[in-house]
């Protein structure tokens, strides 16, 4: 997975946000109900969802992929494998999130109740909210391939009312059975920004305030 998501990472730009869906650092905050992302359906069966991509929203692009457990109301295994992205349908931002912690370049969670609050302007990219809409293809470990709609819904910044619990939801196409009860996991989008560029890096050449000597021929 990781070989396919990180070449796309290191070419975010300004507009480009990166995915993590319950991986990650995400999963270095000490709260076990962090990763995977759990879903469930009406009947009680469940999918549990780790990934990581980016999103291009102005270019409608993304580049994503995971692993998935698709396990029955009585948390049997009924299927593995993975996940790939195949289009971004929209992505609706619900701003920075100005409270995010960070540590070591990780996003941590809210901020603590007491003292200031801090902007996240660690290693190039803001913690922020939103909620992505992709079509997704799960390619089972045993069994056919399977088209669905996943929804990531990330709850920082100017979260509406609709969308204030935080996770994935999964709808398959053909009027398969519906998962859209959160259950647990955490996601988050990173906001990329642009580094520095060589020129603004490059030193400014200064003039020698000594000319050199000149030669005495003999």
């Amino acid at each position: 997975m990781f070989l396919v998501v990180a070449p796309a990472i290191a070419q975010t730009r300004n507009s480009d946000y990166i995915l993590l869906v319950g991986s990650g650092v995400l999963c270095d905050s000490g709260d076990s109900s962090a990763c995977p992302a759990v879903v469930k359906s009406a009947d009680g069966a469940s999918y549990e969802l780790s990934g990581a991509g980016t999103l291009a929203p102005q270019r409608k692009l993304v580049t994503a992929a995971g692993t998935y457990t698709y396990k029955s109301s009585s948390g049997d295994v009924l299927e593995t494998g993975v996940w790939v992205a195949s289009e971004l349908v929209s992505f609706d931002t619900y701003g920075i999130a100005p409270g995010a912690l960070m540590r070591e370049g990780r996003a941590l969670g809210p901020p603590p109740p007491f003292g200031p609050r801090r902007m996240p302007m660690l290693s190039g990219s803001i913690p922020a909210g939103g909620l992505a809409v992709l079509r997704i293809r799960l390619l089972p470990v045993l069994g056919f391939a399977k088209n669905a709609t996943l929804q990531v819904n990330c709850a920082l910044g100017k979260v509406p009312p609709e969308h204030q619990v935080e996770g994935i939801r999964l709808a398959f196409e053909r009027g398969g059975v519906e998962f859209d009860e959160e259950i647990s996991g955490r996601a988050l989008f990173l906001l990329a920004r642009p580094g520095p560029s060589a020129a603004a890096k490059a030193p400014t050449p200064e003039a020698d305030a000594k000319p050199a000597p000149t030669e005495v021929q003999q």
